[in-house]
């Protein structure tokens, strides 16, 4: 009984709550109001989320250039933790006064440390990472079309631009200060600040991203100790795309950045950047996803081979390997990845690749996707592939020309058949009695073939007159006799597949 009272009195003391709520509260937590989420709009900024405190009222501080430049060093500090209170940009008309207010100081900062000189006192480094770290590392939202595709779709763009864009303006002119010290700097830019800033590159909005790409860069070449952690930080981010996500929306710039490394790395190679190339550059082809990053990609790859060509044969066995089977854009973006391999590669190297290499090639030229196969046939547009193909014409033309014949009698595009004849009469150019060779051979075997397809032919209507006989036995004689026809036909037909698969 006293639970049963306790429950009532509950009840009762929840409805008398629920009546003292004004009607528009109630509106709001009403699940029927709004409709369907299947009908809601898809909303074109997104906002990070923000610990948003209204309690903080920003008030206008007195300008930069009208105190004494004594007072400038702490009136600056005052505007740097001014600058560090958030503000909800999902509702546009939330405390206007406050975040004009932070944007008009935010533009002074910028202007402030851009043209002043001595302005980046030791005090002002750990307050300006401060700043940037409120401003900046935030927890990026979950996104709202799991399926972007960024040639169809726009991207969400983030709600905190204004205050956000100004941010990362100051976050520049910081780093390319010529105040800027490298020495007291590292006391506040360490391996934690690095981590968070890599993690803002998954922010949908290509904007911060860009911004994103400058200020690592900045980072890298001012401060040796975070070097090596920055690449194995990269390192980390790719693997767990490769083998878990496949989604991580900077891809594209992190290899951007990766460029540039590559090109200052010192020789010879480190084992380290050479696994690196093997390990996570080259698994970086398996994603579906490779056209959002690819030409980045293969950037930092032939920055590589040009780097060290012995890597030339692990590339491309690499690239062999993680060849698409059903994705024709896939293939062209390797093709065009193969060529540019091919216009740095060195002669020595070309001979330890040109047969698997080669065999791929005349599978791509027999492609019935006539793209595949017309970006496969423009290599022999390209003179230094020529003069490769051209010095190892014995080894090649074998490979390509059944491929390259058959085609030029059966593929359906017109285009792709003339493509054809113009590389069939480069290979009798370059080596006329290989080529009447090859033709006589190909023509052999292409009569051999035919003879087994007759066989084969003849094979089939034996077996289809036995089985007609059988099926008019079988309407007039008895079920005895229908056994034992089918008993002979199956023994006949066996027979005769064993003869056919040994004159095949």
């Amino acid at each position: 009984m006293a639970s049963n009272s306790h429950a009532s009195s509950s009840a009762s003391h929840g409805s008398n709550t629920l009546s003292s709520l004004s009607p528009a509260f109630v509106d709001k937590i009403d699940p029927f109001k709004k409709g369907s989420l299947k009908r809601k709009q898809k909303k074109s900024q997104g906002s990070s989320r923000y610990r948003i405190s209204s309690e903080v009222e920003l008030q206008s501080l007195p300008l930069l250039k009208d105190v004494t430049q004594n007072e400038q060093e702490n009136l600056f500090i005052r505007k740097l933790r001014q600058c560090c209170v958030p503000f909800d940009f999902m509702d546009p008309v939330v405390d206007l006064k406050g975040k004009e207010i932070k944007r008009a100081t935010l533009k002074e900062l910028v202007d402030y440390i851009s043209a002043g000189r001595g302005v980046l006192s030791e005090p002002v480094y750990p307050e300006i990472i401060k700043m940037i770290s409120c401003n900046l590392f935030r927890t990026l939202p979950p996104s709202e079309n799991p399926d972007f595709d960024p040639e169809e779709d726009d991207p969400t763009l983030e709600a905190a631009w204004p205050h956000l864009q100004l941010v990362y303006e100051f976050v520049l002119r910081f780093f390319e200060s010529p105040d800027f010290q490298p020495a007291i700097g590292k006391k506040v830019i360490d391996q934690k600040f690095v981590l968070q800033l890599l993690e803002l590159f998954d922010s949908e909005d290509p904007r911060e991203r860009d911004f994103l790409k400058t200020v690592l860069h900045r980072i890298y070449g001012k401060f040796l100790g975070l070097r090596a952690f920055i690449r194995k930080q990269i390192n980390n981010i790719f693997l767990r795309f490769i083998y878990e996500t496949e989604h991580f929306n900077g891809v594209g710039e992190l290899l951007e950045i990766l460029g540039s490394i590559i090109n200052g790395f010192a020789l010879p190679l480190k084992v380290e950047h050479k696994q690196f190339l093997i390990k996570v550059l080259i698994p970086l082809h398996k994603p579906k996803c490779l056209g959002l990053y690819h030409a980045q990609l293969a950037y930092c790859v032939v920055q590589f081979l040009e780097k060290d060509s012995t890597l030339t044969e692990n590339v491309i066995n690499g690239l062999l390997k993680f060849w698409p089977k059903t994705c024709s854009q896939k293939e062209v973006m390797f093709l065009g990845e193969i060529e540019e391999i091919l216009d740095v590669i060195d002669p020595v190297q070309f001979n330890t690749i040109q047969v698997p290499l080669f065999k791929q090639i005349a599978r791509c030229v027999s492609s019935p996707h006539f793209q595949v196969a017309e970006r496969a046939l423009f290599f022999w547009n390209n003179e230094y592939i020529l003069t490769l193909i051209e010095e190892n014409s014995e080894n090649i033309m074998p490979i390509m020309f059944p491929a390259l014949y058959r085609i030029s009698k059966e593929h359906w595009n017109q285009t792709i058949v003339a493509l054809v004849y113009n590389v069939l009469k480069t290979f009798m150019e370059v080596n006329s009695r290989l080529f009447d060779e090859l033709t006589r051979t190909y023509k052999d075997e292409r009569q051999k073939e035919k003879i087994k397809e007759k066989e084969r032919d003849e094979l089939w209507k034996r077996l289809m007159q036995l089985e007609l006989n059988h099926n008019q036995q079988n309407c007039s004689g008895s079920s005895l006799v229908g056994n034992n026809v089918n008993n002979s036909l199956s023994s006949y037909s066996s027979s005769l597949l064993t003869n056919s698969m040994h004159t095949d």
